[in-house]
C-alpha cells in the first residue's frame, strides 16, 4: 500500500490529539500559515521542525519514521528484530525479569500482544486454553476473550472483557494501530455469556484498586491483578513497543495456590 502523503498524516494526527491548526502552530513555534502549507503539500518542514510537530502530537516512533519518509528523510529510529545480536542485552533483562517473577506468570509481547516469551508459570494460564490459540503467533488478547481460550474460567469474564477493550481503546488511540482495530474488532465480536452483562459494569470489585483475573482453575480458583511494564526512552522501534505483563496474587489464598503448585 502506497504511504499517504505527509500532509495527510499530519491532518491525521492532529485530528486524533483534537488539535487545531493555530494551537499546533504556537506550540510548535512556526506560524499558522506555514502549517497549512505542509499540510496541503505547499512546504516542505525540515528535518527538525517535522520532530517538534511529532513530539507535540504524540506521534509513536513507527510513525515518526513514516513522517520522516513521507518528508524525505531518512528514518531517525531502527527496527531490529529481538532475537538480533544488537539486541542481546535486551533479550537477557527480559528473561531476567520473567524468571524472577516465578512463580507468578509473567510474559513479554509486542505491540499488537502477540507473545515473545514467558515464564514457566505461565503454564497455570494455559494449560485448559485450545492448542490452535496456542499456535505461533500467540496473542495473548485473543486467548484471554476466545471461547477456547480462558473465557469459560473466568469468573468475571465480562468485567475482564470490559477492562481489555478499554485498554485497547487507549492503546489506538495513541498508536492509530491498524493491526490494533482489527484485533480489537475482532475481539468485540466474540459472544459475552448471558451472566456477564452486570460484571461489564463493574459493579461487582466497585471497591478494588484494579480489576482483577479471576479464574477457575483445575487446581483451585486464582484472583490475579496484573502490571504492564515498558522500556524507558527506548531508541529502537522493536524495543519502544516490547512490554512485560506481570500477573500478581490478589489474595493470600491465590498467592499460597501458586506456591504450592511451584512446589515451594
Amino acid at each position: 500500500m502506497q504511504p499517504a502523503p505527509l500532509g495527510t498524516q499530519l491532518r491525521e494526527w492532529r485530528s486524533r490529539r483534537r488539535m487545531s491548526q493555530m494551537d499546533l502552530a504556537l506550540d510548535t513555534d512556526m506560524s499558522t500559515r506555514h502549517l497549512s502549507f505542509i499540510e496541503t503539500g505547499r512546504s516542505k518542514p525540515s528535518a527538525q521542525m517535522l520532530q517538534r510537530i511529532a513530539d507535540r502530537l504524540e506521534v509513536p516512533h513507527r510513525a515518526r519514521n513514516a513522517l520522516l519518509l513521507a518528508a524525505g528523510y531518512a528514518p531517525d529510529y531502527q527496527e531490529r528484530p529481538l532475537d538480533s545480536p544488537e539486541m542481546a542485552g535486551v533479550r537477557a533483562i527480559v528473561e531476567h525479569v520473567l524468571k524472577g517473577h516465578e512463580p507468578y506468570p509473567a510474559l513479554a509481547v509486542d505491540r499488537h500482544w502477540n507473545m515473545i516469551a514467558a515464564n514457566e508459570a505461565i503454564a497455570i494460564l494455559i494449560a485448559q486454553v485450545s492448542p490452535a490459540l496456542l499456535a505461533p503467533p500467540v496473542n495473548v488478547l485473543r486467548i484471554a476473550l476466545h471461547p477456547e481460550g480462558l473465557a469459560p474460567q473466568i469468573v468475571n469474564y465480562g468485567e475482564w472483557r470490559a477492562h481489555i477493550l478499554e485498554r485497547m481503546d487507549v492503546q489506538i488511540a495513541a498508536s492509530a494501530d491498524a493491526g490494533l482495530i482489527a484485533l480489537r474488532d475482532e475481539l468485540a465480536g466474540y459472544a459475552v455469556r448471558s451472566d456477564d452483562h452486570r460484571a461489564e459494569h463493574r459493579d461487582s470489585h466497585a471497591s478494588s484498586i484494579a480489576v482483577p483475573l479471576i479464574l477457575n482453575t483445575d487446581a483451585g480458583r486464582i484472583s490475579f491483578v496484573s502490571t504492564v511494564t515498558i522500556f524507558g526512552t527506548p531508541v529502537d522501534i522493536t524495543l519502544s513497543e516490547l512490554a512485560i505483563e506481570a500477573f500478581f496474587p490478589a489474595d493470600e489464598a491465590s498467592a499460597a495456590l501458586l506456591q504450592k503448585l511451584a512446589g515451594r
